[in-house]
């Protein structure tokens, strides 16, 4: 799966003087979703307004943390199989789902749809007895500022972010300078983040071509404490995670997380 981020860049040197929505130039999703890979189940979910999503999900051990997946805002689930696999291999369970729109989800995908679906994705965990203490919000790029919405509303063991952005109309900014205005508020997670009251885990590529390394840095800055920075030397948008080491600490951390949750016998409710 590719992010498109750069396509939406210049979708607003076109829809500045036309009436075109702006979500057509945000997501970009792909109907084409394969069986899921051995030991990984398929899922069902349906969101509060009814859309279906169809999701993966590979289960933990007994007690280990789940990470609820957040993909970017191209292609779909399947893109990232090996990354589930390798995720599921350190010992974590993953329920990685589609927003609306792709894949085989139904309905069309919005900001105010995604942040609907990444709450239905949590509480289909929560239903089948999957405490919040042991609920980590994961999400990469565009998926980022879904898990941030995420954990602002539901409560977590904590929240880990690969090449997020503070907002869209920052990444705008870098490249178009004024048009950015264009974005308007759109995925404000800079705007969210603080407000967290949970262990926050940020990794980004020091050579992120789309999101620039100074977004996360400044998302990074934004987040209260516990936090952690992973600088990922040398890593892309599109190729951050073949680098070694990232998932390794994902996994760390997404652990320490939840033992410092159920250490503390009680998380802030979201």
């Amino acid at each position: 799966m590719r992010e498109r981020l750069a396509t939406i860049l210049a979708a607003l040197t076109v829809i500045g003087c036309s009436r075109v929505p702006l979500d057509r130039f945000i997501f970009f999703p792909d109907a084409f979703v394969p069986d899921p890979p051995a030991g990984v189940e398929e899922r069902w979910i349906t969101a509060e307004d009814g859309v279906r999503l169809h999701a993966w999900y590979a289960p933990p051990p007994q007690a280990a943390p789940v990470l609820v997946w957040s993909h970017g805002n191209g292609g779909n689930i399947a893109g990232r199989e090996e990354v589930l696999l390798a995720l599921r291999a350190r010992g974590l369970g993953v329920l990685a789902y589609d927003y609306r729109g792709y894949g085989r989800s139904g309905g069309r995908p919005t900001e105010a749809g995604v942040y609907r679906d990444g709450e239905a994705a949590y509480d289909s965990e929560r239903a089948r007895g999957t405490p919040a203490t042991r609920i980590v919000c994961f999400g990469e790029s565009l998926g980022g500022a879904v898990s941030i919405r995420l954990a602002s509303e539901r409560p977590c063991a904590g929240v880990a972010l690969v090449s997020t952005f503070t907002t869209l109309g920052d990444v705008a900014r870098t490249h178009y300078g004024p048009l950015a205005v264009l974005a308007g508020t759109r995925f404000d997670s800079v705007g969210r983040i603080g407000k967290l009251a949970v262990p926050v885990f940020i990794a980004h590529g020091d050579r992120d071509e789309i999101v620039p390394f100074a977004l996360g840095e400044r998302l990074f800055a934004a987040a209260p404490e516990p936090k952690r920075f992973l600088r990922v030397a040398g890593a892309h948008h599109n190729d951050v995670f073949g680098s070694r080491g990232l998932l390794d600490a994902i996994a760390d951390f997404a652990r320490g997380a939840i033992a410092a949750a159920q250490a503390g016998g009680r998380i802030p409710s979201g």
